[in-house]
């Protein structure tokens, strides 16, 4: 049977549940044991999908076409491993099907109930994830923070759990420990109110994670132990660290493993070394040359803050390909509505290696988006457009060297008389009626490699499988013509419909993809495009 190690939050959301939930699993993979995880957004939305990138983050797209968490992001690069739809919760998704089982008559006629039939349904998935994954440890990670309404019946769950199996269920709390400035000491009582907070759900943490700026000290470890009914040795100390990479190791040093395993009353299978994974943390350290890439968005601005969250998976991608090359990647943070007020600004891209732009939705900032293009484009600067990315690449292409003006997605200008980006079949039925969420092309979907492009030599095969996440795509009826003026079709959907990669051969590296490539890399293991764009970035210096 899977043991299951819950992971809540204290004090305050934002601290890094999700990072330490996939290092808690990359510890234990190292013993020698299959691990899984879960995410459980407290929300009602049914995914991530239909949610404002900058209220919620990136939207992480699995293999099988889910819509979900960054924090799936985080677990498939940390395990490295494929994590699918029964692995990511929401509130939405749980009542969802509890009202559909009622409305089958699935509960034989009873009154259904929040407690029990909710956290029943809820554990149900927990157990199905577990299942599929044959895990002998699942990790499952509560969104939000202890206290919130919104987690009570997640909590609950947990509780009966437990209550079912003792033996079996752990609880790890990641809490915050804050040290004021005008003060200078570190704190512990919110972390001590976060506790006592989860006891009142009927939850005694096992394990704390201490949170903080600075490591924690021998007096404050000696409080939180005796105020929160937790042994000593249980009270794991997490500082900041300029990369989440050295997180599992910073936990292996202070043998949160073995302890695990001590709980639980299991031995390792097997003792594998993380030398692959302190070798990728020791390169990127010692990086001594920097390349600078350029991430062109719109999504980066929350008020006076920069949230490069909605961006993760591109970020973490760059950084894998980077240190590879052992570079030290500095990604500068570009705003496109910018270069549509003041045009002149275009000339820092000349300081840059390369650019990328990513995926993204509407008509906000495309046009400055367009403009980077052609610079990038003329300049000979070398890119990689994701998604969005590739389609303004096209139109770029379209409007300034297949001499079409007026060239346009339809995605942004319906009307548009040279549509070069139009509505993918089957989808206009789908916008009419505003069947909006999980209605995209998503997912993992097969490419065809043209024999003589970029992609075919970077990849190493001729069929890929990538994931997407779009309603449009390039239009056909402008494909030879594109192929006229130099733009390779480097990748084909299997029948030959769909555009999946575009090339520009007379360029260092011009490069568009239909696909989101940033989600299947790992760590140790750069995807072959941003590895590929990387080494030309740094051969343009």
């Amino acid at each position: 049977m899977s043991k299951y190690i819950f992971v809540v939050g204290g004090v305050m959301s934002g601290v890094g549940k999700g990072t330490a939930c996939a290092s808690i699993g990359k510890i234990l993979q190292s013993k020698g044991l299959r691990v899984t995880a879960l995410k459980i957004d407290p929300y009602i939305n049914v995914d991530a999908g239909t949610m404002n990138p900058v209220e919620h983050g990136e939207v992480f797209v699995t293999d099988d076409g889910d819509e979900t968490d960054q924090d799936i992001g985080t677990y498939e690069r940390f395990l490295d491993t494929t994590i699918n739809s029964t692995n990511y919760m929401t509130t939405g998704r749980v009542y969802q099907a509890v009202i559909e089982r009622e409305r089958n008559l699935e509960y034989g006629g009873k009154c259904v109930e929040v407690v029990p039939h909710v956290p029943e349904e809820i554990i149900r998935r927990i157990k199905l994830a577990s299942k599929n994954a044959k895990a002998d440890v699942t990790l499952i990670e509560v969104g939000g923070t202890v206290g919130e309404y919104q987690n009570i019946l997640f909590l609950e769950a947990a509780r009966m759990m437990k209550l079912a199996a003792p033996k079996d269920v752990l609880f790890v709390l990641v809490s915050y420990l804050p040290i004021p400035g005008n003060l200078g000491e570190m704190k512990t009582k919110p972390t001590q109110y976060a506790s006592r907070t989860l006891n009142s759900a009927g939850i005694q943490a096992d394990i704390i994670i201490a949170r903080a700026e600075q490591p924690i000290d021998e007096p404050r470890r000696k409080k939180l132990a005796w105020s929160c009914g937790v042994h000593e040795k249980d009270i794991i100390s997490a500082p900041d660290v300029d990369s989440i990479y050295k997180v599992p190791l910073d936990f292996e040093r202070q043998h949160l493993a073995d302890r695990i395993l001590e709980k639980f009353g299991m031995k390792a299978r097997e003792k594998k070394n993380m030398a692959q994974w302190q070798k990728m943390v020791r390169t990127g350290d010692s990086a001594k040359r920097t390349v600078r890439i350029g991430v062109i968005g719109k999504y980066f601005s929350t008020g006076d803050f920069v949230l490069s969250d909605v961006y993760l998976s591109v970020i973490e991608a760059l950084k894998h390909a980077a240190w590879f090359h052992k570079h030290k990647p500095e990604l500068l943070w570009l705003n496109s509505e910018a270069y549509e007020k003041n045009p002149a600004l275009l000339k820092e891209l000349d300081d840059l290696d390369g650019v990328v732009i990513p995926g993204g939705f509407g008509s906000r900032g495309v046009e400055g988006k367009i403009a980077a293009i052609q610079y990038v484009r003329t300049h000979k600067i070398p890119y990689l457009g994701l998604c969005y990315g590739m389609q303004l690449a096209v139109v770029e292409f379209a409007r300034h060297v297949a001499g079409m003006k007026d060239a346009n997605t339809a995605e942004i200008k319906p009307d548009v008389i040279t549509p070069v980006i139009h509505i993918l079949p089957g989808q206009e039925k789908i916008v009419a009626a505003k069947k909006y969420g999980g209605t995209l092309r998503l997912g993992a979907c097969p490419c065809v490699l043209h024999p003589k492009s970029r992609a075919r030599a970077a990849y190493g095969r001729r069929v890929i499988s990538e994931r997407h996440r779009h309603r449009y795509e390039v239009n056909n009826k402008y494909r030879a013509l594109f192929e006229k003026k130099g733009m390779l079709v480097a990748g084909v959907s299997p029948d030959n419909q769909l555009v999946e990669i575009i090339e520009l051969p007379n360029h260092p590296f011009f490069v568009g993809v239909q696909f989101h490539p940033e989600f299947k890399s790992r760590p140790t293991k750069p995807h072959p495009l941003f590895r590929e764009f990387m080494a030309a970035a740094i051969r343009s210096r």
